[in-house]
């Protein structure tokens, strides 16, 4: 392809001539997001603690981000940096946020980082929308709930029993939610919320994500692998019933969880967080009989 034809059809691209900014660009949903939004044309400003750190490796080799990738160095807790990001920029993702049960490492900056973004985002005169990655933990974590509710976007976790659970990550990412509704009222600032369940699937970082952390401590115990939040003390006898209405109406294709774990898994292995299967290694059964 020559050179005006390569132009020709990236001006093509849905997203050409548009800025979107992601804040903690190197993490799992993050990374996924700067891969799809250069595919599709968009130049990124993505967010990350230090732009030189040989963790975000992996952002700089995806196609297109020499052309139109940046990485801002930017702490949650630092306003300028934040303004400085999302300046210019025609949609927001925000997807940072600590993941951890300690109460002063998560709450405040869940919570102010949240309200900086929304206050960024207003003050810059070029977001049409903010897209906010919130948590399912935000929204279950209610003992009081029945097993018969089917639990949606409307619900909210009980901030009491995440407190005297000193569930503090469940708590961190339900009032940064709350914070991010009451500013963007205030704002004017268009803001759609995603409440992710487990996220899986091939990793792009070369660091384990939490809720693959999680998957491997219950499927494979005898490896060492670190998890930065605590299990839930006491689960429920009764799984909750979780509506997908809203994704379903989207038109969104559903991937088997086999399918997703046996991603994982292999993305895992590839990656040298697990060790490469041997004939002998009789797979759990939430993975056996799964297909590529």
């Amino acid at each position: 392809m020559t050179v005006v034809a390569a132009a020709a059809a990236a001006q093509e691209l849905p997203g050409h001539g548009q800025t979107v900014c992601v804040t903690g660009a190197a993490g799992y949903i993050a990374s996924w997001l700067v891969k799809l939004l250069l595919e599709r044309g968009y130049t990124v400003k993505g967010t990350v603690r230090n732009p030189d750190d040989p963790k975000n490796a992996h952002l700089r080799a995806l196609d297109g981000a020499a052309e139109r990738l940046v990485l801002c160095k930017a702490d949650l807790l630092d306003y300028d940096a934040i303004c400085a990001a999302v300046e210019g920029c025609h949609g927001v993702f925000h997807t940072a946020s600590p993941v951890t049960d300690d109460p002063e490492q998560m709450v405040e900056p869940a919570v102010r980082g949240t309200e900086y973004v929304i206050n960024a985002a207003a003050d810059a005169g070029t977001v049409r929308r903010v897209v906010f990655t919130s948590s399912i933990g935000a929204v279950t974590m209610d003992p009081n709930r029945g097993p018969d509710v089917v639990v949606d976007e409307s619900c909210w976790s009980d901030l009491e029993f995440c407190k005297k659970t000193k569930n503090w990550y469940c708590y961190g990412k339900a009032v940064a939610e709350q914070a991010a509704w009451e500013k963007a009222a205030a704002r004017g600032v268009d803001l759609v919320v995603v409440n992710p369940v487990l996220v899986v699937g091939p990793l792009l970082q070369p660091t384990v994500n939490a809720s693959a952390a999680h998957i491997l401590g219950k499927l494979f115990p005898e490896y060492p692998v670190p998890t930065r939040c605590s299990d839930e003390v006491n689960p429920r006898k009764q799984p909750y019933k979780m509506s997908n209405q809203k994704l379903q109406d989207l038109g969104l294709q559903f991937t088997p969880v086999n399918d997703s774990l046996y991603e994982t898994v292999k993305s895992l292995q590839e990656k040298g967080h697990l060790p490469a299967p041997r004939k002998d290694i009789i797979l759990p059964a939430e993975l056996d009989g799964a297909t590529a």
